[in-house]
């Protein structure tokens, strides 16, 4: 089985390439190693896979269609069995700042990866989507059903806007495709802008930490090993004779307000936190919560790390990745 991974030197994608690769998987990653942080950081996240010979890294832009498709050609490689897309300009705050190249990447990137897809003869495709489709969604636990017609960021409005994209392939061309909403995704190499990534470097600097509102905010925190399980389980589901479509929630299914989380840091560290108590930004929801109820159903989802046992995980890899630099 072949497998194209796009993004797939990111944090979710290197560490999905790791495991499809272990499960018998060729998988070809795809990324352009986007500035938005450290390309060093992205090109050390595939460094376990350099050697091996089921994986090969296509370097490319997805904004780029027919440079895309030479890039894939030029490389080798005429077929996939699956795409999981998880390439994105990431980040609801710089979506505030930079919307038009949210919907480049987010948009015509995605549909290029489509296009992509039918080219090689590929009808089997995972799509990384976000919690932040729902917005300040008033029912709790949120669920795929709930109304979805008001993002209230940039970034939440091309996630959906890809899963609209999704579900015209899957009718005009028979695409198998199952969307993942991921809900505020953790562990060793997050991204270092990320919340809890970036709350530790803060903390274990001295320096203060940004507590944006009163430190009532709820997130779904979602250890990365718990989102493999159902991406791979995603993955296998595509496989079935007829062509699906499904729109799938990935969470813990439990809240952690960011007062909290603060605090569960700052104690792994062993650090007391200085707070820089600062307004409520715009595009930011109140509170994500996801019902996993049809994830258990159709992927045989089951996540077994709470962030209590996720985050110790976490303060381990960002101390030996602060030891060596």
């Amino acid at each position: 089985m072949q497998a194209f991974v796009t993004g797939g030197a990111g944090f979710i994608g290197s560490h999905l390439c790791e495991r499809l690769v272990s499960r018998g998987y060729d998988v070809v990653a795809i990324d352009n190693f986007d500035p938005f942080y450290d390309p060093a950081l992205k090109r050390a996240n595939l460094a376990a896979l350099a050697d091996d010979p089921r994986f090969r890294l296509v370097e490319v832009d997805i904004r780029d269609p027919e440079g895309l498709a030479a890039a894939v050609v030029g490389a080798g490689v005429t077929s996939a069995d699956v795409i999981v897309h998880l390439a994105a300009r990431a980040g609801v705050r710089p979506s505030l700042e930079q919307p038009v190249e949210y919907s480049r990447t987010n948009l015509d990137g995605t549909t290029a990866v489509r296009e992509l897809a039918r080219r090689v003869g590929c009808r089997r495709f995972v799509f990384g989507s976000s919690s932040s489709v729902y917005g300040n969604n008033p029912k709790v636990p949120f669920a795929e059903t709930d109304p979805v017609d008001h993002p209230i960021s940039p970034y939440a409005a091309t996630k959906r806007g890809g899963e609209l994209i999704c579900h015209t392939y899957h009718h005009l061309h028979g695409f198998s495709i199952v969307c993942l909403r991921f809900f505020t995704v953790y562990g060793p190499r997050q991204r270092p802008d990320l919340a809890i990534h970036k709350f530790a470097r803060l903390m274990s600097e001295g320096r203060p930490v940004p507590l944006f509102g009163d430190g009532t905010m709820e997130r779904d925190y979602t250890y990365i090993d718990d989102i493999l399980q159902g991406v791979v389980a995603a993955v296998e589901l595509t496989s079935r004779s007829d062509p699906i479509f499904e729109i799938v929630n990935l969470g813990e299914s439990r809240t952690t307000t960011t007062a909290d989380l603060i605090h569960l840091i700052a104690r792994e560290l062993g650090v007391e936190p200085v707070i820089d108590r600062l307004p409520e930004q715009p595009g930011d929801v109140r509170r994500t919560f996801a019902d996993i109820t049809r994830a258990r159903k159709l992927l045989g989802y089951d996540p077994r790390v709470p962030v209590e046992e996720g985050l110790p995980r976490f303060v381990d890899w960002f101390r030996q990745q602060y030891a060596t630099r």
